[in-house]
């Protein structure tokens, strides 16, 4: 181009820019920003935002931070696009402190933060659990004048109930009845979410029954989180009616469902629940997880059902999967309850030679397992062992 006297102009390197970064070559687009300076044609927002945005889907919050900075010295003014990126990437990794001060970067710049600014800083800080940066946040949303529309309202009701915080998801829920905004199933779950953090079954059911009057069909979400609700409370029935319905064929088998169901049965120890989900879900070609085998392996181990806890250990190896420290732990407790503390201690054996790390609960089923027989110059050395390795 410049030997035809065409000079490349901004629109140009922004291309060149947006291609570098979308094959993955982050450093040649940055560096193109350098080039640009030196022809005399000054990067724009849209230059620095492309690069910015690709460093945070690498995982690279750092080096779009030092962009970030660099492009304000140059005199380029961040537009909301480039902020909302920049909390995008940091909420993922929980920098929430730098996130509110992005926040106040973009006010003292004159960027009004949009809808995505807000949802993106309320659904990040519920996401983790951090009840009162939601708070915080929806203050500053407030002085901002920013009225929340259906979305933020689910985005805050969903927030607050990852939070575990009931009242709050209730009280997001009742403002926006007053707003003039209509529950959506999104709205529904949001709040199903908060209740299923508690265990209140009750008032999930009365949730449900709401919907279900407004017109609404629960989904696969829906159904997901009264498991929730009623493994928490220690529901058993709840969980049988609905996987009945799953066995029945009214409500479709997912993975993610059955998967859940699998789940609610384990934390209420229904030996006879889990078996049945887990058939069902194997009979749909579903694979399941490591997390599904080492509850069943558990559960078997549990009720001493010993050959059928080494079928799952097996069957993790089948499945293409690794054990890990909650399957080796299970197999130990195993061994240690049945008075075998020989063979506890062979696992922990095989732990520690396969190169894994033993936690405190590892260590303490073979003590217990030892002491139990009355071994305790054998629990005395594996207590030494466990504090030499501290």
């Amino acid at each position: 181009m410049e030997e035809q006297n065409c000079p490349p102009d901004s629109v140009t390197y922004n291309e060149l820019v947006a291609a570098y970064v979308r094959a993955g070559f982050l450093e040649e687009g940055a560096a193109l920003i350098g080039t640009m300076t030196q022809k005399g044609v000054m990067p724009n927002a849209v230059t620095y935002t492309t690069v910015i945005d690709a460093y945070g889907k690498a995982g690279k919050e750092n080096k779009a931070l030092s962009l970030l900075e660099q492009m304000k010295k140059s005199g380029c003014v961040p537009n909301v696009c480039t902020y909302n990126s920049m909390l995008g990437m940091l909420g993922k990794k929980s920098r929430i402190e730098e996130m509110m001060e992005i926040i106040s970067d973009m006010k003292s710049n004159g960027c009004t933060p949009n809808r995505v600014t807000w949802n993106t800083m309320l659904a990040m800080c519920g996401n983790r659990g951090m009840h009162k940066y939601v708070n915080r946040v929806f203050h500053e949303m407030k002085n901002c004048g920013f009225e929340p529309d259906r979305d933020t309202f689910n985005t805050l009701i969903s927030a607050y109930g990852r939070c575990g915080s009931q009242i709050n998801a209730g009280k997001m829920h009742d403002e926006m009845i007053k707003a003039g905004f209509s529950p959506c199933i999104t709205t529904y779950n949001s709040f199903l979410n908060a209740l299923a953090r508690r265990g209140d079954w009750r008032a999930a059911e009365s949730v449900i029954l709401d919907m279900r009057n407004k017109g609404f069909k629960p989904n696969e979400t829906t159904y997901s989180l009264m498991l929730h609700s009623y493994s928490k409370g220690g529901n058993i029935r709840g969980i049988e009616r609905i996987a009945k319905e799953i066995y029945d064929g009214h409500i479709f088998p997912s993975w993610m469902l059955l998967r859940t169901l699998i789940l609610a049965n384990f934390k209420c120890r229904s030996l006879r629940g889990m078996e049945r989900a887990f058939q069902e879900f194997l009979k749909n070609g579903y694979k399941p997880d490591l997390v599904l085998i080492n509850s069943m392996l558990s559960i078997f181990a549990r009720n001493k059902l010993y050959e059928r806890a080494h079928e799952m250990l097996h069957f993790i190896r089948e499945c293409g999967l690794q054990p890990d420290l909650v399957t080796y732990n299970s197999l130990m407790d195993m061994y240690a309850r049945a008075g075998e503390c020989w063979k506890a201690q062979e696992v922990l054996n095989g732990l520690l030679e396969g190169g894994g790390r033993p936690d405190l609960v590892s260590y303490n089923t073979v003590i217990k397992g030892f002491c139990r027989q009355g071994l305790m110059q054998e629990a005395m050395r594996t207590f030494t062992e466990m504090t030499n390795r501290e």
